[in-house]
């Protein structure tokens, strides 16, 4: 006797994991973290829940696996960008990988640490604490460059790396969610060029 979900009875059917987690990183994405339902999530995995949460622990276990590959992904120009030669380069690359990742025809459009942390419950209150540090760290990354630039000379003296970091990613985290509201890639793109244009502020 076989089931669904199951080779002969006692020998549970074998699943690739890695499709899996790619799977519920793409519904995470498209819903938030509040609106990816564990039905939602199951189906599209193609498992039980019962094997989820064997494979992969709660829903909120599974999203932690999921924002590491979503940063190790999708979000992994953020790493390239900042290799960049100068400061100005570093910017550009972050903007463009923003632009180029929440506007790809063929996965959900926007940011998945942005659209999950925009409606939280009390119960995802862990899972927005989670992306708000994600968030900083990014942040953070950014100063550290421009901080580096400054020593550097490639950015003037009296530049603030915190300042322009945090006036770089919430740029970026603002062309996330036009870009989850529609807006095409053309139009963003223009927007990070004009913010380029005053390039240092």
């Amino acid at each position: 006797m076989e089931t669904k979900e199951s080779g002969p009875i006692g020998r549970p059917r074998g699943f690739d994991p890695d499709e899996a987690l790619e799977r519920a990183m793409l519904v995470f994405w498209q819903h938030g973290y509040e609106g990816a339902s564990t039905a939602t999530l199951t189906r599209a995995m193609g498992i039980s829940t019962t094997s989820m949460y064997a494979a992969f622990g709660n829903k909120e276990k599974l999203f932690r696996k999921v924002l590491e590959r979503y940063t190790e992904g999708p979000s992994a120009y953020l790493t390239r960008a900042l290799e960049e030669p100068t400061a100005r380069g570093a910017a550009a690359a972050v903007l463009a990988g923003v632009v180029r990742t929440t506007t790809r025809p063929a996965q959900p459009h926007g940011c998945l640490g942005v659209q999950s942390a925009l409606a939280t419950s009390d119960a995802g209150q862990e899972v927005c604490e989670l992306l708000v540090a994600w968030r900083q760290d990014g942040c953070a990354r950014v100063r550290d460059r421009f901080r580096r630039a400054v020593d550097e000379g490639d950015l003037p003296p009296e530049t603030d790396p915190g300042l322009l970091a945090r006036h770089l990613t919430t740029v970026a985290y603002g062309i996330a969610v036009q870009a989850a509201s529609g807006v095409g890639r053309d139009e963003l793109q223009e927007l990070a060029d004009a913010v380029l244009r005053n390039w240092p502020l």
